[in-house]
């Protein structure tokens, strides 16, 4: 953000010098006002350590985590419980901010509130930072006065699903692990250490058993035409991702996600946490039903989800209930139905949907744990068959010349 340098005259008739952080002159001369500073003259500065300290190399960029919202979330609401002004808040934090792209959002956030705007529609101008979840319910506490208790609520819904994401990540990042090693381990097996025995088997003088001389072919497949597997491998992966953007293409692919074994069912109870944890929340802290129920669909991370979400949007908007047309799209499991059918009769649904999301973050714990220990004795039997069947290959023809040479 510039620096601006300035001169002026404070109430008591006094000149004053010094610098400031805005967005522009305009925000600069607003915030001067502000501290009862008649300005005489403001110049940006140019060059020295402050341009220095906001150029970037391209690639080198600094990423904004969920950890760096959660803390901001979190100290910003005890300062605002303490009673400090919005923008001495925003100043505060972005001062001790390590993460420099996230020091910069803050700053242009801070401008933008000492130019008139809401604090909801200053961060509503970076969607990469804070999305509409954050910014409505940062609405809301703004509208209802309760801005601390929204950033704690926020704080705490960020920890909660970020731990479910990293649950969901960690069983996957075993096998893939797992999966890749082996292949790399295969390929090494099959380009370099298969042709040597290649070579020593010549000397034999007799035709190889199929199992040694499908190796050898392999062996010999992947030398010529490694280039093209890669390329196949590349172009297929490619091709996957641009069917996963068309509509189509993405709605065949959630579902068949969903009706996976281990895997769809796993998917289906973060679905439904995030989904009950985001709306819960929302409902909490003020945000209207209708609204709540749109921004979660576009969370949900599948258009499945996403088209039963807002079918059930469009059935309320109706006048008719919440849980019924969930219940009609076979998506949510009979129990989440029927809770939130409870939680809509009672008039706590916000209470309940915050239940379901409790309950389903535990099943998740438990479906990470069945799914990490079916998929390890199912590695461990891969790599058994493909390497261990690899080497018995390899040595079958030096077994055979032995048994010969007993007999």
């Amino acid at each position: 953000m510039p620096t601006f340098a300035y001169t002026g005259k404070t109430v008591s008739g006094e000149m004053k010098k010094g610098e400031l952080q805005a967005a522009n002159l305009a925000q600069a001369t607003a915030a001067l006002r502000r501290q009862q500073i008649v300005p005489a003259s403001i110049s940006q500065k140019k060059g020295g350590l402050s341009s220095l300290s906001s150029i970037q190399i391209p690639g080198l960029g600094t990423r904004i985590k969920t950890k760096d919202l959660v803390v901001f979330s979190r100290q910003f609401a005890t300062m605002i419980d303490a009673g400090l002004p919005l923008v001495q808040c925003l100043d505060i934090l972005a001062s001790q901010q390590d993460n420099v792209e996230f020091k910069k959002v803050l700053m242009d956030v801070k401008g933008s509130v000492e130019g008139g705007s809401t604090f909801a529609d200053a961060l509503r101008k970076h969607p990469k930072v804070f999305d509409q979840l954050y910014v409505n319910l940062i609405a809301a506490g703004e509208i209802g006065g309760i801005l601390d208790t929204i950033l704690n609520r926020l704080s705490g819904f960020l920890e909660k699903s970020e731990k479910l994401k990293g649950k969901i990540k960690g069983a996957m990042t075993y096998p893939s692990a797992v999966i890749i090693i082996a292949c790399l381990v295969v390929a090494g097996l099959l380009l370099w250490v298969v042709p040597i025995f290649e070579s020593m088997f010549a000397g034999f003088g007799q035709a190889l058993p199929a199992p040694t001389q499908l190796v050898v072919n392999l062996s010999k497949a992947l030398q010529s035409y490694w280039h093209f597997i890669i390329a196949g491998l590349v172009g297929t992966g490619i091709a996957i991702n641009r069917f996963y953007k068309v509509p189509k293409g993405r709605r065949i692919m959630d579902a068949l996600i969903l009706k996976a074994p281990v895997a769809g069912d796993l998917v289906r109870k973060s679905a439904v946490a995030r989904f009950t944890r985001t709306l819960g929340t929302m409902l909490s802290s003020g945000v209207p039903i209708l609204e709540g129920l749109e921004i979660v669909s576009k969370t949900s991370g599948n258009v499945i989800i996403e088209e039963a979400i807002m079918k059930a949007r469009t059935s309320l908007s109706q006048g008719k209930t919440l849980a019924d047309p969930l219940m009609e799209t076979k998506v949510f499991p009979g129990m989440v139905t029927q809770m939130i059918a409870v939680g809509e009769q009672t008039g706590a649904l916000d209470a309940m949907l915050t239940k379901i999301a409790d309950f389903y973050e535990e099943e998740v714990d438990a479906a990470v744990d069945a799914l990490t220990s079916l998929i390890e004795p199912l590695l461990m039997a891969f790599l058994g068959i493909v390497v261990g069947g690899l080497v018995i290959a390899l040595y079958l023809p030096i077994f055979q010349i032995a048994g010969a040479a007993a007999g």
